[in-house]
């Protein structure tokens, strides 16, 4: 009766490392069959900074929702968890469910600045926004370095430009992240890295 049940599907490794020493794959069977919370907790710290560097890269160098997608990233993460068939890496995984996050929270926000333009009526052109070309400035004075340029790209140019350039993500896994074929992908990385150098070398406020 003593000693003999070694049926743990964790494995003695998985008991005796720290969570943080865990590669991905083993935290998640502690976090799915245990509820371990030390191990959700290892692979919050693990990933979370990755997924701020690309929100926040994805809102053109500012992102005023930070913490609450990146919550709402991972309490959905949680949920989905044990759907996750890992055919690829966690990692880019917790950026689709991020990425999802953003755009659902730039179309409310969308919505939320057309109710307002029509509630404060047809006075003139709006001075906050960027409705249709995302974060263009027209202060001809304005220096613009890469990251400003980045900023100034329309939303699916930049998302294809950050997750190719900046985070190292290939065509393929792009498309699965973004729900568009490889070689869109290829054509708007080719489409984006233009327009960010077109702004690089033309002067502010010049053609869009």
């Amino acid at each position: 009766m003593d000693g003999g049940d070694t049926s743990d599907p964790g494995g003695g490794a998985a008991l005796t490392a720290l969570p943080s020493e865990l590669p991905d794959r083993d935290l998640v069977v502690l976090f799915l069959e245990r509820r371990d919370e030390a191990a959700f907790r290892a692979l919050y710290r693990r990933h979370t900074p990755r997924l701020c560097a690309l929100l926040v890269r994805l809102g053109g160098g500012r992102e005023p929702d930070l913490e609450d997608l990146v919550q709402e990233a991972w309490v959905r993460a949680a949920g989905a968890l044990a759907a996750f068939r890992w055919d690829s890496a966690l990692s880019t995984w917790l950026a689709g469910i991020a990425i999802n996050r953003w755009r659902e929270r730039r179309r409310s926000r969308a919505r939320a600045a057309r109710r307002e333009e029509a509630f404060a009526g047809a006075d003139g052109p709006s001075s906050a926004g960027s409705d249709g070309r995302t974060g263009v400035s027209a202060d001809p004075a304005e220096a613009i370095d890469l990251g400003r340029a980045v900023a100034r790209l329309p939303d699916g140019f930049r998302e294809v430009l950050v997750l190719h350039d900046v985070f190292g993500h290939t065509h393929e896994e792009i498309g699965r992240l973004l729900g568009i074929e490889p070689g869109t992908s290829k054509s708007q990385l080719a489409r984006a890295r233009q327009a960010a150098r077109r702004l690089l070398g033309a002067p502010a406020g010049g053609n869009a």
